[in-house]
């Protein structure tokens, strides 16, 4: 079997890292997949050997793609029916992953392109500044402001405790459990008094549109929807969403959807529910499968 040029090789292996900084900039599989084929279509063009630092050169070339995707994404979210939730991430849950969570790249979404793109090659993928600056065409004054406007920006996202991944797969049954059999007591026992829930359908599907804020108001939505959808639903499994703890399921109504949580101090501070079905194509198979080896999120 021939083996592939060095160019190829060379791309090959950081494809992984290039298909994760597109995922954590855009939110989107398909899109991230569109940049880093782009990105492969320059990276032919130019010969390898000349390059000093092809993980570098790679990372520039992918960054400034997505800087300018990100202005046709802003754009269709402006029009984006009901909330808007980055496309899920499933892994099992005692795969490693990064600590850049859900709650964290919805923070993103506050800030300006370059801010986030400072923000994520820097903080997140450990990009130096001089290079960070490079791809940015800024001056590293200019880049070290934005990467601190950034992180204060997203700060107060950043979960302050880690949650064992134990703790995570017993609250997120606790509340399908709870959630599904309409046992109210349970769910106020779980859930944090400012408890905020979010549901992304795209106006593809049903989903309520604006967040649900506070205990009292998550409460009462959830005894109205076991009134209403009397079909049993199904958790498929537990995983890992964007680095928070959550499940993939079957609902009542017969949609596939992933619920994933915020956990804070013990208690759900915040769902996060996907069931726009254009954003779970990746997803949809797992539903068939059995409950390990999740291996389609390895790449992003």
């Amino acid at each position: 079997m021939a083996r592939p040029d060095p160019g190829t090789a060379l791309f090959e292996a950081e494809r992984p890292r290039l298909l994760r900084l597109a995922y954590r900039m855009l939110g989107s599989h398909a899109e991230a997949e569109d940049v880093v084929q782009t990105a492969w279509l320059r990276w032919r063009e130019v010969d390898p050997a000349g390059v000093a630092a092809p993980a570098s050169y790679l990372s520039r070339v992918v960054a400034r793609l997505c800087l300018d995707g990100l202005k046709s994404a802003r754009a269709r979210r402006e029009t984006y029916v009901g909330t808007w939730l980055p496309e899920p991430l499933v892994e099992e849950p005692d795969e490693g992953h990064d600590d850049l969570t859900l709650t964290l790249m919805l923070a993103l979404e506050r800030l300006s392109p370059l801010e986030r793109a400072a923000f994520l090659l820097h903080d997140v993928f450990g990009v130096p500044l001089a290079e960070v600056a490079a791809t940015l065409g800024r001056e590293g004054a200019a880049v070290r402001q934005l990467a601190a406007r950034a992180r204060r920006n997203v700060r107060a996202a950043r979960l302050r405790y880690p949650v064992a991944p134990e703790e995570g797969r017993r609250l997120a049954q606790a509340f399908f459990a709870a959630t599904t059999s309409g046992d109210l007591a349970t769910l106020r026992t779980i859930l944090a008094d400012t408890v905020v829930v979010r549901a992304d359908g795209g106006g593809k599907v049903q989903a309520f549109r604006n967040p649900i804020v506070g205990i009292e108001r998550v409460l009462r939505l959830y005894a109205g929807l076991h009134r209403k959808l009397t079909r049993p639903g199904l958790m498929l499994r537990t995983v890992t969403i964007d680095g928070l703890p959550g499940y993939l399921s079957r609902e009542r109504d017969g949609v596939l959807q992933t619920t994933a949580f915020a956990i804070e101090a013990g208690r759900i501070a915040g769902v996060f529910i996907t069931r726009n079905p254009d954003k779970l194509g990746r997803v949809a198979p797992l539903a068939a499968e059995p409950a390990a080896g999740i291996s389609q999120s390895k790449n992003v």
